[in-house]
């Protein structure tokens, strides 16, 4: 199956992606499994976290396709290669670079740009974005998101990033978000993998509650 297959299956089944910015090569494997057990099918490594690409391999040989692994802030072209070689599937950036995004897809990987502003996101898809990360959602209203989401393909995943709470995620939904990305509410430098499943568990219950009432 290939790695846009996943995505969508894994997406569909639960549509948060955790961003596990600062973790270490020798915790990945034990946040991964508490990640996992509670749901969350999609791991995001920033490649300004700590050896990042041994964090990656570790979660790919761990999880298979039972999870879709893969790179944030990836800011050039030339690292898209290096986090397939390491086991990556997709790739997540702050920005809407058409060169990452155009060697993101024809490397086979998913491709998952920020962006902010319509123009932005219509240029991400012209280069071949197969989701967008709205991004900082801190600066982006669920107003702003049922705005977008008039003129956004229907079908594209909607993936919303930045200050996300469990609290915050049902206007977001309502709005039109496909789904979010989790950061610092759910992962932090040294958390434990227990402390990352409570917190994980937290999220997966929102989302199925439509958040908090």
């Amino acid at each position: 199956m290939s790695a846009l297959d996943d995505f969508r299956r894994l997406f569909a089944a639960c549509p948060l992606v955790a961003i596990i910015r600062g973790v270490r090569p020798g915790e990945a494997e034990a946040v991964g499994d508490a990640l996992v057990a509670a749901g969350i099918r999609i791991v995001e490594v920033p490649l300004n976290s700590p050896d990042p690409l041994a964090s990656i391999s570790r979660l790919a040989r761990r999880f298979g396709d039972e999870a879709l692994i893969g790179a944030g802030t990836v800011l050039r072209a030339e690292q898209v290669p290096e986090v397939q070689e390491a086991g990556g599937r997709i790739v997540v950036s702050p920005n809407s670079d058409p060169d990452v995004i155009a060697a993101t897809a024809a490397a086979g990987l998913v491709s998952a740009p920020g962006y902010f502003t319509p123009g932005e996101a219509f240029t991400a898809l012209k280069a071949g974005a197969h989701a967008l990360k709205l991004f900082p959602a801190e600066a982006a209203s669920p107003a702003v998101v049922k705005a977008q989401r008039a003129v956004l393909p229907p079908d594209l995943p909607l993936i919303v990033v930045g200050g996300i709470t469990p609290e915050r995620m049902a206007d977001y939904l309502e709005a039109g978000a496909s789904g979010f990305g989790l950061g610092g509410a759910l992962y932090r430098p040294g958390d434990g993998a227990e402390a990352v499943a409570e917190k994980a568990r937290a999220f997966v219950a929102a989302l199925a509650n439509r958040g908090p009432r």
